[in-house]
């Protein structure tokens, strides 16, 4: 196993930039790429708007995250489980944040900051050294459910900025922890990926 799922999918990110770009000088709106509702006209940016981004800005904002942070989870995981995450923890923490912001006007959403989130969130609960500061504390699980809400909330916070995502940031989090709360990316010794996008 090794970083190369968090490479391929910053080559997807800057394609799907490239293909943006492309698409505005062709006169395509920005919106075929974004998530908004309702989802049925645009069915297509479940997964788009994962790697789409709004600014070269945000790209490298986001880039520079996925290269520090991908890596580090994409090395215990496979290749498949590392994109299926990705893709599958990005899309549905934007749909909350349209669904969310809805009843107050509601706007489209991209960027891969959401599904970023959750490969932070599973790095800070799936590791070996979190389940033994985890078992040390007194706190049950309801306790532990607690840490895990009030860490994602101080990261949300931390990234407050006009135009964020926050709440696709904080379910992002959260789903991602939840995963490492049960290592669900995590293989055993000598499993492989069938597809070898994981390496080794």
């Amino acid at each position: 196993m090794s970083g190369r799922p968090a490479l391929a999918t910053l080559a997807l990110c800057v394609g799907t930039f490239g293909a943006q770009t492309v698409g505005t000088v062709a006169g395509l709106g920005p919106g075929a790429f974004a998530l908004s509702l309702p989802l049925s006209e645009q069915p297509w940016t479940l997964a788009t708007s994962v790697y789409a981004h709004g600014s070269a800005g945000h790209l490298l904002a986001n880039g520079l995250a996925l290269l520090v942070v991908g890596p580090l989870v994409a090395y215990v995981t496979t290749g498949v489980r590392f994109h299926a995450f990705f893709l599958a923890t990005g899309a549905v923490a934007g749909v909350v944040q349209i669904v969310a912001s809805a009843p107050f006007g509601g706007s489209a959403v991209l960027g891969a900051s959401g599904a970023i989130f959750a490969l932070l969130g599973y790095l800070f609960v799936g590791n070996r050294a979190s389940e033994r500061v985890l078992a040390w504390l007194p706190l049950g699980r309801r306790g532990r459910l607690a840490v895990f809400v009030a860490l994602a909330a101080l990261l949300t916070a931390a990234t407050a900025a006009p135009g964020v995502a926050l709440v696709a940031h904080f379910v992002g989090f959260c789903l991602g922890a939840a995963a490492g709360r049960f290592r669900v990316l995590h293989v055993r010794s000598g499993e492989g990926d069938s597809s070898g996008g994981g390496g080794r």
